[in-house]
């Protein structure tokens, strides 16, 4: 048996457009979501989240099926249209209500809200009015949504999140155009995350001056893959290095070192901005715990010359600005996602991160695997699921034995949901969702996992 520490959390997570449908009830305005999905062409087979997994509707069904689990800690996010229909303005009654109504019923069923604020769904009247992400603007107006969350559910909420995957926002959402708002650009990315960091910023300054008596604690949740050299050679170490930093750096030496990798600012040049002194300041040391989102594993090449591929999903970021050539290993088992399954690499993740940061506490806010899942005789049976989380786990367990200080582990995902621009075509939950008709069913993974957290271990 790998016993994890004594109050090593274990949790599931969701987020707001994945799962709560009721996408034009109780006051809710529009998300670039909304509209992107209502775009022609640009997701799966046209699906949209307007009902998704109806968990607004069945929030108290879904907290039953985490109690009955014993899950100890809920990850969700807060739909900003939901709270501020235009992203400005008073708060909205019913979602205040909505998210209050499923926080106390956690609560009641003793399990942790661990709460997100910005999971992709930008109310779509800022990116009308003010080019979303893209806008100087943009830092102050969440602030100003992140105080009504922390006033109207700080008293409850003490783990927060200020945003889920800024890789991603910029990235898919303004450099290569999958996501919403669905831009293309190699100056754009760098623009909106350098908002996204803002935001970050200025809402930790003000949950520590405002909120303090509150108690609670504040980070961000970044992505990122590991990038394993795929030669010995110093080119293919640097090329692996480089990929990191563009990708996890990006986001991370801002927060806990206060500012952009050299690497970055050597190679994106003046397309890369410039904090403030003052910026620098806010932005260092702006989380009490490292989140961190990881899924797989991929090689990397230093293409210096090469031509690169342009595959969107493979090529980690602006493939151009860093000269790295990614593949897999043919070796190597796939998920339904293309993901390959490479369970070592979330331990030289974890100590990469160690290393670069000065031993911060990491907590896993995503992890998990979608899997062809089919509903046979009323049960779902998902062995390679259990395979990927078990020896994904082991590896998390090998970094906590080596010293690196992992606190939790929150598995994606609670259930099946809305997968972006891949619809409903991947299923990533612990519980199956049928979504013509609404009903959960429980997989051999959740019951796997209710085990795992019970002992404390796995075995």
């Amino acid at each position: 048996m790998k016993k994890f520490p004594d109050r090593f959390i274990w949790g599931a997570a969701t987020s707001s457009y994945q799962i709560e449908g009721a996408w034009l009830q109780g006051g809710k305005g529009l998300s670039i979501w909304d509209a992107f999905c209502h775009t022609p062409g640009k997701i799966h087979q046209g699906q949209t989240g307007d009902v998704a997994c109806d968990h607004y509707h069945r929030f108290r069904e879904d907290v039953a099926l985490m109690k009955a689990m014993g899950l100890q800690a809920y990850r969700f996010s807060i739909a900003w249209p939901r709270i501020q229909p235009l992203g400005y303005g008073k708060a909205n009654a019913e979602g205040i209500a909505f998210y209050s109504a499923l926080i106390d019923e956690l609560l009641a069923n003793g399990i942790t809200p661990w709460v997100t604020l910005y999971h992709w769904d930008l109310p779509l009247a800022l990116q009308l009015e003010k080019d979303g992400w893209l806008n100087p603007e943009m830092p102050a107006l969440f602030r100003a949504y992140a105080d009504l969350c922390f006033e109207h559910f700080g008293d409850r909420v003490k783990n927060w999140i200020t945003f889920n995957e800024p890789w991603v926002a910029a990235i898919l959402g303004y450099g290569q155009g999958v996501f919403a708002p669905g831009r293309t650009s190699n100056v754009e990315p760098y623009q909106a995350a350098h908002q996204l960091l803002l935001s970050h910023a200025q809402t930790v300054q003000l949950y520590r001056s405002k909120y303090r008596e509150q108690n609670g604690r504040i980070g961000v949740a970044n992505n990122c893959d590991w990038r394993e050299p795929r030669t010995d050679s110093p080119a293919d170490q640097d090329a692996a290095q480089r990929a990191l930093e563009f990708f996890l750096g990006w986001f991370g030496d801002p927060v806990f070192l206060g500012d952009y990798p050299q690497v970055m600012r050597d190679r994106v040049k003046e397309r890369l901005p410039v904090f403030t002194d003052r910026e620098r300041d806010w932005l260092k040391g702006s989380a009490d715990f490292f989140g961190l989102n990881h899924y797989t594993t991929m090689l990397a090449q230093d293409s210096r010359g090469a031509k690169i591929s342009q595959e969107v999903y493979g090529n980690g970021g602006l493939s151009e600005d860093q000269e790295v050539q990614l593949s897999t290993d043919p070796f190597w088992q796939k998920t339904e996602m293309g993901w390959a399954i490479v369970p070592w690499g979330i331990r030289k993740l974890l100590h990469w991160i160690d290393a670069r940061y000065a031993h911060p506490a990491i907590v896993i806010t995503e992890n998990g695997c979608a899997c062809p899942d089919v509903v046979e005789e009323g049960a779902v049976h998902d062995p390679m699921r259990i395979a990927y989380l078990s020896s994904y786990l082991g590896e998390v367990y090998n970094a906590l034995s080596a010293g690196v200080d992992v606190r939790g582990y929150f598995l994606w995902s609670l259930m099946d949901n809305f997968e972006w621009a891949s619809g409903f075509s991947k299923r990533f939950g612990l519980h199956y969702v049928d979504f013509a008709a609404g009903a959960r069913i429980v997989k051999d993974s959740a019951k796997w996992y209710s085990q795992v957290i019970r002992q404390n271990g796995i075995d």
